[in-house]
């Protein structure tokens, strides 16, 4: 997917979160990120994307920002204030300078995801977190996005491709980022009416319980970890004395 075809597929996702299933992605996704982001501390957090979303709502940094992914008119801006505008895969913040970056459905609407997943630990500090949403590809929403490849109707907007959760903790084992916690919501299955959504109400409830692997998202945190010095071998040290000391003789009679 080029830039162009990114970029439609953002506006495509901002008109799908405003249908009944936007609307109920995004209750699950704001009480797990209040529930994730409350008890993380330090002084610079920024949300990438997905203004519809406030994902720092809870967390009580002094400095938090959103930067948006494409610049918008006054008619289309979010109630929320944008601090800047920029491409995730090339971040305008200093190397080592936040302690909090969320990620919310950035990865899969973007024509370089790993790209996006490197920006974010250069400018993470050491011990600072990640928090990332997706759409999983392994529920009833990625099973009848797979039916649009076949000539069926899909559910979801159009992505570049869907990121399963065990492919995305590879992709930041490698970039030396540990997950701590992973969550899986929205267990109802793809349907596009607040009636038949409610009435499957049931299916999150028995969800994490019976099938916790199949919800139709996901939300991954991640620690990036940075390795110490470690000594290949003992330091041998010899201790000289301090002052010379004086050693008895004896004489051997004949």
């Amino acid at each position: 997917m080029d830039k162009a075809g990114s970029e439609k597929s953002i506006i495509a996702l901002e008109g799908w979160l405003q249908t009944p299933a936007g609307v109920y992605l995004r209750a699950w996704e704001q009480q797990t990120l209040d529930h994730l982001t409350a008890d993380i501390f330090g002084f610079n957090a920024v949300q990438i994307g997905m203004p519809q979303l406030d994902a720092l709502a809870a967390n009580r940094m002094p400095y938090k920002f959103l930067a948006d992914r494409k610049v918008r008119t006054l008619a289309e801006a979010p109630r929320r204030a944008v601090a800047l505008t920029c491409d995730p895969v090339e971040l305008p913040f200093a190397t080592q300078s936040m302690d909090l970056v969320v990620l919310p459905h950035v990865l899969e609407f973007s024509p370089d995801p790993h790209q996006v997943l490197r920006e974010v630990e250069r400018v993470l500090i050491p011990e600072g977190q990640v928090i990332i949403c997706g759409f999983n590809p392994a529920s009833l929403w990625g099973a009848r996005q797979v039916l649009r490849r076949v000539g069926g109707t899909g559910f979801l907007p159009r992505t570049e491709e869907l990121i399963s959760m065990p492919r995305l903790k590879d992709w930041l084992k490698l970039l030396n980022m540990t997950a701590s916690q992973s969550h899986f919501g929205c267990y109802a299955p793809a349907c596009r009416t607040q009636k038949w959504l409610e009435r499957y109400t049931f299916m999150d409830n028995a969800g994490p319980r019976w099938w916790p692997y199949l919800g139709g998202v996901y939300i991954v945190q991640a620690i990036k970890r940075v390795k110490g010095m470690h000594l290949i071998g003992p330091a041998w040290s010899r201790k000289t004395a301090a002052a010379p000391s004086v050693v008895p003789a004896t004489n051997k009679r004949r």
